[in-house]
């Protein structure tokens, strides 16, 4: 009987961003990538929307209809939103088979705590899957980024998501030194929105400053800076306002989160065995994760580290991949996982 009922069931792999859900199944890839938002009627409590549709309504909803994004930092913000988001993306990746319980690998911050693991671990059984296990997220992007993890060399993966940037050195198949940091392109949006508050007394919406930071955001001062207007409300008037803002503008805007980010690369570099740092210092820094692809940001990390730096080729889909990698060779990573649950 369970040999039949696991002919059904369709594992997959998910990187639980704070910013966006990828879903990562055995056999076809990556086949869900949508925003990590629901909407919610809060009178009623009923789930209008998730994912993209969700986001969409962010700052254009009624009072009666909020757009939450139930993950705060790479962690679980609200256990049943998480849940009900959760089992939303595993049943469009199943096609609404509910007699399917698949197994589930779960990459989330390398900071957490036990509660907030056993959270995630909580989220998924309820949500469907038959067994979940979690993955540190500097594991599985250094996994997916194609890093020898399994080597006796030591690897060094720098992953700057929506919620956290995490930074690790892995050796023989496990973390030696990592650390994590709640900053990351959530709070790039945020530096963005106060920058133009406070120097242009204008306000405008997340989702602006996130089409600014990606339109014309860069981590170093450019020659021929591009501009871009921007609409919202004026702070003086309380009427709506546009302005241009420059590329140059941007990445002061951006300096202290910029700073922050590379001052925890420094700082693990700092705790890294002399034997490992030798290696990193001929294999260079791997940088994944959506808010890597930053312009220039390589380019300031090599200049205050000293080391080469590579972006991965997909550094969105970096977690992803690995947490699908980690679930077709649970016996041979299984040093890399962190905790499971089971149905």
């Amino acid at each position: 009987m369970f040999n039949l009922f696991s002919s059904f069931s369709k594992d997959m792999g998910i990187d639980l961003g704070t910013a966006n859900t990828l879903v990562h199944m055995i056999g076809k890839g990556i086949i869900i990538r949508e925003p990590s938002v629901v909407a919610v009627n809060i009178n009623t409590k009923t789930v209008l929307a998730v994912g993209a549709d969700a986001k969409r309504m962010i700052g254009r909803t009624p009072g009666n209809i909020m757009a939450i994004r139930p993950l705060k930092d790479g962690v679980i913000a609200d256990f049943d939103i998480t849940q009900t988001m959760l089992k939303y993306f595993i049943r469009k990746a199943l096609h609404d088979k509910s007699f399917a319980r698949p197994r589930v690998v779960i990459g989330v911050p390398s900071g957490v705590t036990a509660v907030e693991k056993r959270a995630v671990v909580d989220a998924a059984l309820q949500a469907g899957a038959r067994e979940a296990y979690l993955i540190e997220e500097p594991m599985a992007a250094a996994m997916g980024s194609g890093l020898p993890v399994q080597d006796a060399t030591g690897s060094m993966v720098v992953d700057i998501g929506g919620g956290t940037t995490e930074v690790a050195i892995i050796c023989s198949g496990g973390v030696v030194v990592s650390q994590s940091i709640r900053i990351a392109g959530d709070e790039m949006d945020e530096a963005i929105v106060q920058y133009i508050k406070h120097r242009f007394n204008l306000l405008i919406g997340e989702r602006t400053a996130e089409e600014v930071k990606i339109e014309i955001g860069t981590a170093t001062d450019v020659t021929n800076p591009a501009s871009k207007v921007v609409s919202g409300r004026d702070l003086m008037t309380g009427l709506p306002k546009s302005l241009t803002i420059n590329q140059n503008q941007i990445r002061e805007a951006l300096m202290e989160p910029i700073q922050a980010i590379v001052d925890v690369v420094k700082t693990t570099l700092e705790k890294t065995p002399p034997e490992l740092a030798a290696d990193i210092m001929d294999k260079g820094i791997m940088m994944t994760g959506g808010s890597s692809l930053l312009r220039n940001f390589d380019k300031l990390m090599a200049r205050a580290t000293g080391m080469p730096i590579v972006v991965s080729e997909d550094a969105l889909s970096c977690v992803a991949l690995g947490t699908g990698m980690m679930l077709e060779h649970l016996d041979q990573y299984k040093k890399g996982l962190l905790s499971k649950g089971r149905k």
